[in-house]
């Protein structure tokens, strides 16, 4: 039985900031002595000391045989996984490994059309070909959530020869759909089940949480320590568990693809996240949630306000929902969600994690405090008073089917590296997409390389860019031309 409460990395990591010795090796600011004065002004010279190589004590994360070995077997432990790798480039690393791992040049992939575009690189590099499936799609909240059993059924039957099937769980709005019927379902095709659990770490520290991927039947799943626990920025995790990955591809694709010098920085938070989960996750998670449940209900006592929920007839897209994870919708205040955004943010002093056209989203987690929680629904009451909002606030009356992009054309490999040619977007209607395109965040693209260009998709970016959205991806920021693949 390992014990939690240790932390191996932090442990050696400390030992070595305090050693005394003359520092012969890279970093360049040899433990902060040659920082910039702005920088250790900023953030204080000890954290500095830390910022160090792979010396002997430290162990070599491409080939763990000391303390970040003995880390990532605690984080297994504490996650449900067989093994566990660390990431030091974030959960896009961990997609696209999983991609690698799993695909080859011209294999298909069973995969939501609503995916991070960390998917779509994972399929640039790996020459794969997604098979879409289309999520199910609330037309009233404009949201979209999972994909069902049954259109997985029904894409499994169409192309018995995928590879694997990848899906997201849960969405950036915190909807869960039913991964264990997925899971089964995948299985009975001898392919892995493939996870993006970027959004869901701490799901497996409370019973009130939903059920974690790898314990829904998950063979692969990635989780962004740095976004719901303890971690810092671009710290994260891939768990695999079965016989159905090939753990030295997984190796390979992570080797290939992290940085040959990884910040022990990042490393030694993703430790200390697993011990302070492992031994007070529980506690954590009850205060969090009940700080969620708070802002829950005063928030949907407010007039023209309401709380995405799991509906009272459950579908097989939502069956479940993170409720560390509050979605809310503004249109009764005739309102779109970036004017709400904009209006708490310069005037509120509330921060959300991202807006869409009717919805506000904010991520509730252990750093958050009943101060917070306060300062969130004073400035929602506030903003449900405001009566003099110009006409740069009204709320767009556009109707979208959520999932607007075109069919795929040729794989985003070859749409990739082909020859391209920039044109002005009224010119590219009918034309094959050389670029990622997408509102950001979510990070979802409506357009991806290989993919035919429509008029739909080019009008809902155009009004989402209208509305005060921004387009991320696109080589021209401004979105008056677009690349796209030479005739």
């Amino acid at each position: 039985m390992l014990n939690q409460d240790q932390t191996p990395l932090i442990d050696a990591l400390k030992a070595c900031t305090t050693r005394p010795h003359a520092p012969f090796y890279t970093p360049g600011h040899k433990r902060g002595k040659g920082i910039s004065p702005h920088l250790a002004d900023l953030l204080g010279k000890t954290v500095f000391q830390a910022d160090l190589t792979e010396l002997a004590d430290l162990d070599n994360l491409f080939a763990a045989q000391g303390v970040i070995q003995e880390a990532q077997q605690l984080a297994a432990a504490a996650f449900g996984a067989a093994k566990t790798w660390f990431l030091v480039n974030g959960s896009t690393c961990g997609i696209e490994a999983a991609i690698l791992a799993t695909c080859g040049m011209g294999d298909k992939i069973i995969l939501p059309r609503n995916v991070h575009s960390s998917v779509i690189s994972g399929l640039i590099l790996a020459g794969a070909i997604p098979i879409f499936v289309n999520p199910e799609y609330d037309p009233v909240l404009d949201i979209a959530h999972s994909i069902t059993p049954s259109a997985v059924e029904s894409a499994l039957q169409q192309h018995p020869d995928a590879k694997a099937l990848l899906t997201v769980y849960p969405t950036y709005y915190g909807v869960c759909g039913d991964l264990s019927a997925i899971a089964f379902l995948t299985h009975q095709y001898h392919i892995p089940l493939l996870v993006d659990e970027a959004h869901g770490a701490h799901f497996g520290f409370h019973p009130a949480l939903p059920t974690p991927a790898l314990a829904a039947g998950a063979d692969l799943t990635v989780q962004s320590i740095h976004k719901t626990l303890g971690a810092m920025t671009q710290a994260s995790m891939l768990h695999i568990q079965g016989n159905r990955i090939n753990i030295e591809r997984v190796n390979k694709a992570l080797q290939l693809l992290q940085s040959t010098s990884p910040s022990y920085l990042l490393l030694a938070s993703l430790d200390a996240a697993r011990q302070q989960m492992a031994i007070h996750g529980k506690n954590l998670m009850s205060r969090t949630l009940q700080l969620a449940e708070e802002a829950r209900t005063k928030i949907s006592q407010i007039p023209g306000l309401s709380i995405l929920d799991i509906p009272p007839k459950k579908s097989s897209g939502f069956v479940d929902l993170d409720k560390t994870r509050l979605t809310v919708n503004v249109s009764g205040l005739g309102l779109t969600g970036f004017a709400a955004e904009e209006i708490l943010d310069e005037k509120l002093g509330v921060t959300a994690e991202f807006s869409s056209l009717q919805n506000l989203t904010f991520i509730i987690s252990l750093g958050n405090t009943s101060a917070d929680i306060q300062q969130l629904v004073q400035a929602f009451t506030t903003l449900a008073k405001m009566t003099l909002l110009t006409d740069k606030y009204q709320i767009c009356q556009y109707s979208n089917d959520a999932i607007v992009g075109g069919i795929m054309s040729i794989s985003p490999r070859e749409a990739f590296f082909a020859a391209s040619e920039i044109l002005p977007l009224e010119e590219t209607n009918q034309r094959i997409c050389a670029e990622i395109v997408c509102p950001y965040p979510p990070g979802i693209p409506v357009l991806m390389p290989g993919e035919l260009i429509t008029k739909p998709a080019l009008e809902y970016l155009q009004q989402i860019q209208a509305m005060g959205g921004f387009i991320s991806g696109c080589a021209d920021t401004s979105f008056r031309t677009l690349k796209v693949v030479k005739a």
